[in-house]
């Protein structure tokens, strides 16, 4: 697999497990890039969802992808502190266009004080009946789950707490 260069601006590409494309985030700034993890940076970045409504983020944010977990991760700086938001969804590819997942609907958000909520299951478990996930990917989906809430409550990780910080202070060096 090649790896996206540090320095070079990538597009996201979200994609369900059907194939259809579910998000595109149009610039983000490869702070590293291997085989293994990109880390990512944007800022007031347009997104466009499938339906071809288009949106613009509010704030600086780091994003965190790995080859082998099934999740993602995104650090939104805010006033009154750091805000997660995490995708499960599969291990990211990067093809040379764009840095490409699947998005499998469950997803955590963490607040400031480190508190976190399992967000749309109800979702998941629609979309798993519609688009007939297999019961092996289902498991994996819920381990996964089970790694990333080890990971907030040990704060490693983009959940240690320097992390978003200092990738930030990396993205500010390129402006």
């Amino acid at each position: 697999m090649v790896a996206p260069r540090p320095g070079s601006v990538v597009q996201i590409q979200s994609y369900k497990h059907n194939g259809q494309i579910h998000r595109i985030w149009e610039n983000s700034l490869v702070l590293k890039g291997t085989e293994t993890i990109v880390i990512g940076a944007n800022d007031k970045t347009q997104v466009m969802e499938s339906d071809g409504r288009t949106w613009t983020t509010r704030e600086p944010a780091i994003s965190y992808f790995h080859a082998e977990y099934w999740f993602n991760i995104i650090g939104m700086i805010r006033n009154d502190g750091i805000y997660y938001y995490c995708n499960v969804s599969s291990p990211f590819v990067y093809d040379g266009e764009a840095l490409k997942y699947i998005d499998y609907d469950l997803d955590v958000k963490v607040y400031p004080d480190m508190t976190y909520d399992l967000l749309d299951e109800d979702e998941y478990d629609e979309h798993k009946i519609q688009m007939n996930y297999p019961q092996v990917l289902d498991r994996i989906l819920y381990n996964n789950v089970e790694y990333l809430l080890r990971f907030i409550r040990q704060r490693q990780g983009p959940f240690s707490p320097d992390f978003v910080d200092q990738w930030y202070e990396r993205y500010l060096t390129y402006r």
